[in-house]
């Protein structure tokens, strides 16, 4: 059983990422970026009191160094846990300075959390208030009309939240002929899986496909936040299938509801703001050696959800310095 001071170790990991992976904000090298807040996080889970297994993490053990799938983490000291990272989603935010990217940490009892493959998801996304009165397997249209009803709204009133890619072009049609608001999302699939759980976003639905890895997260915040997320995998061949089959996924077809994904038991969520987004801001550098980070760390057992502030001193961040972009030689001007 996972104890509630867990939260606070675990937030401590997420900053140090965010921290990490900040001075290669508008660089343009997104590898770089990630790079350095996979390197942080990983350092950072050896002070945890957990004796962690990553399920989702940076990919598999021939294709990461670290925070690979099935790589233990923490101290070995306390609670047997799952756990799923993504040390900087949104990458190619990062190297664009851009919007809505964030280091995410989920935290769940041993055997809790989805072994979701790396392939698209469709996702259906909401707030408390429709909670139960939605399904993904409805055409948008239905959707969108119950959502309205739901929220006492004209379906033009809804705003409505979409990753901005090709693949989505059929269902932009449908939703401009709905009327609805859409606001498009360039990258950070968690983030604007979790804005409708946020009454201060405006957002009422997530829509659209993204990464199953990415679906779990957004489920475990979502479970936090009294919201809710329906999944659905989408094998883009016969390989993927039966990649499916061989993580215990039966059906790949078949709706995933939020207890499939991050299960029935507790959950801890834990984000920090890498640039600015929807509810959190980003890493701020301030005077005197100091930056500011924005958390969110919160809890499905007591559903407490607490946004932590904090100034760090940056000389004492090792981390942090060996994550530093090194300035390149500055050449003559013709």
């Amino acid at each position: 059983m996972m104890e509630r001071e867990l939260a606070l170790e675990i937030v401590r990991v997420t900053e140090m990422a965010a921290l990490a992976s900040a001075p290669w904000m508008g660089r343009g090298d997104k590898n770089s970026a990630d790079g350095a807040a996979t390197t942080a996080m990983r350092k950072m889970f050896d002070s945890v009191s957990i004796h962690g297994t990553v399920v989702i993490g940076e990919g598999e053990m021939d294709e990461a160094p670290m925070l690979f799938i099935g790589e233990e983490v923490g101290s070995f000291q306390g609670p047997e846990v799952d756990v799923a990272v993504d040390p900087l989603e949104g990458t190619e935010i990062v190297a664009k300075g851009l919007n809505n990217a964030l280091s995410v940490i989920a935290v769940a009892d041993k055997g809790q959390l989805l072994h979701a493959p790396d392939m698209y998801m469709e996702k259906l996304a909401y707030g408390p208030a429709l909670v139960g009165k939605l399904s993904i397997t409805d055409p948008m249209e239905l959707t969108l009309q119950k959502a309205a009803a739901a929220l006492n709204k004209q379906v033009s009133d809804l705003t409505v939240m979409i990753l901005d890619r090709a693949r989505h072009e059929s269902l932009n049609k449908i939703l401009r002929r709905t009327g609805v608001r859409i606001k498009f999302l360039p990258d950070g699939d968690v983030a604007g899986a979790m804005a409708p759980a946020f009454p201060e976003t405006g957002i009422d639905l997530y829509v659209g496909s993204g990464g199953a890895p990415e679906g779990v997260l957004a489920a475990a915040a979502l479970k936090c936040l009294g919201g809710e997320i329906q999944g659905r995998l989408m094998p883009a061949d016969a390989t993927e299938y039966e990649r499916c089959i061989a993580m215990g996924i039966s059906d790949p077809y078949r709706v995933l509801t939020m207890d499939d994904m991050v299960g029935t038991k507790d959950v801890i969520f834990a984000a920090t703001g890498v640039t600015p987004g929807e509810f959190l801001g980003g890493v701020r550098y301030l005077s005197d050696n100091r930056a500011e980070t924005d958390s969110i760390v919160m809890r499905a057992k007591t559903r407490t959800i607490r946004y932590i502030k904090t100034s760090h001193y940056l000389p004492n961040k090792p981390l942090v310095h060996e994550a530093q972009p090194k300035a390149a030689a500055v050449s003559g001007v013709e």
